[in-house]
């Protein structure tokens, strides 16, 4: 970390008093420094990260983070607050807060950063000494791990005179110490997941037990020796989301929690370990979920298996849609080009293999009408063989790609894909939980689970289910085509309501998916699907946008900077602008711009627009049936918004005015005070 962190990124008397205010404090000295280059940019990063989950650690630590295109390179920023700021952690503000900036795409440095800090912040001594702190370099030397010069020599005399403490080993001893092997992971699969794994192997030290851990982050994992495992006196899985290739551990007494277990009471999990062990209670684990014996009721946990069937159902179906989008929108956005160019009669084009003229547009625009139709093509497959993917890992996407096939060719289509997948990963659960010899046990990943149910489902594809689902799909197509008049306004409220009551969130995830699954199929209904939901997403940054332009009083500075950014997030549909705004004062945002996406929804569906690119915002007008409607609607919706996001604001100002005289009319600092 020796470059991360400067004098000049510390700031020891952090007067900021919200998370949104640190953390452009900070930014500003990462600015100052010239590793960021555009402050709002990089601010409209992080705040979406906080949005996704509180970045607030136990132990008065705040840890905002992100990747940007505006970071130039890592960098770490420190701020010590005497008043606390709240970055949603249960046991209160943070008065240590960090602020780390990787560039896009750099998973490494970001992983290496954030991993080597969380490690840190573990240790009371290195948090004490934070506190202590009055000197920004010294603070700043510290964070980079760099020990005082005394400290250095006094160190460097021991190790020449042998006398380094040196804790005794259970081996020194003459006996063999009671081993543990441990996976931790959190859905970043970053500080959360290294904090739980310097916990246990401190807990482990301090209990003379063996504790290696295998830490699996976002950007991957290195696995355990199987050496390691095989001596293993007992397993602990800390963790928020599946286990990656959990059989390793079979036959191995198993404590399963969450990742916060892992970080705030080490060693009662090793406790429990250790009794496992010495009752000989033995876990029976598959691929398909966790230990049989993992805990019901322990209210750490929070992984996928122990929640309710919807919810896990709908992290399937996300896990799937979220592996579709980059082929919606690449394939979408090349054919609305080639429609541009070309025409709407481009798609009925001869082959460019066998008829492209360099010089003609015509043959251009048929290109790349052919290419975005070939994306397209993968759309169904994609997304059951994720779906099957997220319920049974690797072993489920041959099988749920192959299902996701056959339903196009049984014309099944979105819905068959749907069905593929879930059918799909549940053969394969079912097949890992057949007890196996351990001979097969090697090849039954890569060979005998893909051979079975890619058979299994193919059936069930070809014989049984895809003709139902085909007729099924064709009375959808028939019924979108003939949404007329209430029906089609009905569903415009629906669709409009769901993108924007989460604005990115797995509501959000399924109205988006219900219109970019009709586009592999167009018709002149889906069309007018595809073309409410992006209207009705495009609502409520541009509603926040346009309320702190004319109200700005009831606005805090960050929130105004926030909304200059919200237009062009707004007007390029990226719905997530609105997000800093929603967690800020969701009672009041979130039902506002849920009406207003309402309204933008039916009236896009009530004045017929169509939509045949499946992203671009106001950049694809031009391939908008109704353009000038279509505007007007999102415009209708837009003010509904804005007009009900200020009336809430400002009734909620006006009490605390009303309550006495103390609250001066004309103040320049009459703010609405951020909700919790």
């Amino acid at each position: 970390m020796s470059e991360l962190i400067t004098a000049e990124l510390v700031d020891l008397d952090l007067s900021a008093a919200t998370k949104d205010a640190a953390a452009r404090s900070l930014a500003e000295r990462m600015v100052a420094a010239h590793r960021v280059t555009d402050l709002d940019g990089f601010l409209a990063d992080v705040a979406a990260r906080e949005a996704q989950m509180p970045t607030g650690l136990d132990g008065g630590i705040g840890i905002p983070h992100c990747r940007s295109e505006h970071v130039t390179a890592p960098t770490l920023a420190f701020g010590r607050s005497a008043a606390g700021i709240d970055f949603g952690a249960a046991d209160g503000p943070a008065d240590l807060v960090f602020l780390i900036a990787a560039p896009a795409g750099a998973d490494d440095d970001h992983l290496t950063i954030l991993s080597g800090l969380a490690r840190r912040l573990m240790d009371p001594e290195f948090t004490a000494s934070l506190r202590a702190g009055t000197d920004p370099a010294a603070v700043a030397a510290l964070i980079r791990g760099e020990a005082p010069a005394e400290e250095r020599a006094a160190e460097e005399k021991e190790e020449e005179e042998g006398t380094a403490p040196e804790a005794e080993t259970a081996e020194a001893a003459g006996s063999v110490p009671f081993r543990i092997v441990a996976v931790t992971s959190c859905p970043t699969g970053i500080a959360h997941t290294y904090m739980a794994a310097e916990a246990l192997a401190a807990a482990g030290r301090a209990e003379g037990v063996e504790v290696t851990v295998e830490t699996q982050g976002s950007g991957g994992f290195k696995k355990l020796d199987p050496a390691v495992i095989a001596a293993a006196d007992a397993v602990i899985w800390a963790h928020d989301v599946e286990v990656r290739e959990k059989t390793r551990f079979r036959g191995k007494p198993l404590v399963d929690v969450g990742v916060k277990a892992g970080i705030n009471r080490p060693a009662e999990l090793i406790a429990e370990a250790r009794r496992k062990a010495e009752r000989g209670e033995v876990a029976a684990v598959s691929e398909a979920g966790h230990g049989k014996d993992s805990g019901d009721g322990d209210a750490d946990r929070s992984g996928a298996d122990h929640a309710h069937f919807g919810v896990r159902l709908r992290t399937y179906l996300m896990s799937g849609v979220s592996y579709m989008v980059p082929f919606v929108a690449a394939g979408g956005l090349l054919i609305a080009l080639s429609f541009a160019i070309g025409g709407y009669e481009t798609a009925s084009a001869k082959s460019v293999a066998d008829h492209f003229v360099w010089g003609e547009a015509d043959s251009w625009a048929a290109l790349l009408n052919q290419i975005g139709s070939a994306a397209f093509a993968f759309l169904v497959p994609v997304l059951a063989g994720y779906i099957a993917y997220g319920m049974a890992d690797r072993p489920a996407l041959v099988p749920g790609f192959v299902g996701g096939s056959i339903a196009l060719t049984v014309n099944a289509g979105f819905l068959g894909g749907l069905v593929a997948g879930l059918l799909a990963g549940a053969v394969v659960m079912a097949i890992q939980r057949v007890p196996v010899h351990a001979t097969l046990r090697g090849i039954m990943p890569v060979l005998v689970i893909p051979l079975i149910a890619s058979a299994v489902v193919g059936f069930l594809m070809f014989i049984v289910v895809g003709k139902p689902i085909a007729s099924l799909q064709n009375a959808l197509t028939d019924w979108l085509n003939g949404l007329s008049g209430s029906n089609a306004v009905i569903l415009g409220v629906v669709l409009g309501l769901m993108m924007c009551f989460d604005m990115g969130g797995p509501l959000n995830k399924v109205a988006y998916a219900f219109a970019v699954g009709g586009l592999a199929d167009p018709t002149d209904g889906s069309l007018k699907v595809m073309a409410a939901v992006m209207a009705a997403g495009m609502v409520p940054p541009l509603a926040m946008a346009l309320a702190t332009t004319v109200r700005k009083k009831l606005f805090t500075k960050t929130e105004r900077e926030n909304g200059r950014a919200a237009w062009v997030l707004g007007a390029s549909f990226i719905t997530e602008g609105a997000i800093p705004f929603a967690a800020a004062d969701p009672l009041r945002v979130i039902p506002s711009v849920m009406a207003g996406g309402a309204v933008t929804g039916a009236l896009s569906m009530a004045f017929g627009a169509t939509l045949r690119a499946p992203h671009g915002g106001v950049f694809v007008v031009p391939l908008i049936g109704e353009p000038f409607l279509y505007l007007l609607a999102i415009a209708a919706g837009t003010l509904v918004a804005t007009a009900l996001v200020v009336l809430l604001k400002g009734a909620r100002r006006a009490a605390p005015d009303a309550a006495g005289e103390a609250g001066a009319a004309g103040s320049d600092d009459l703010r609405v005070p951020v909700a919790a």
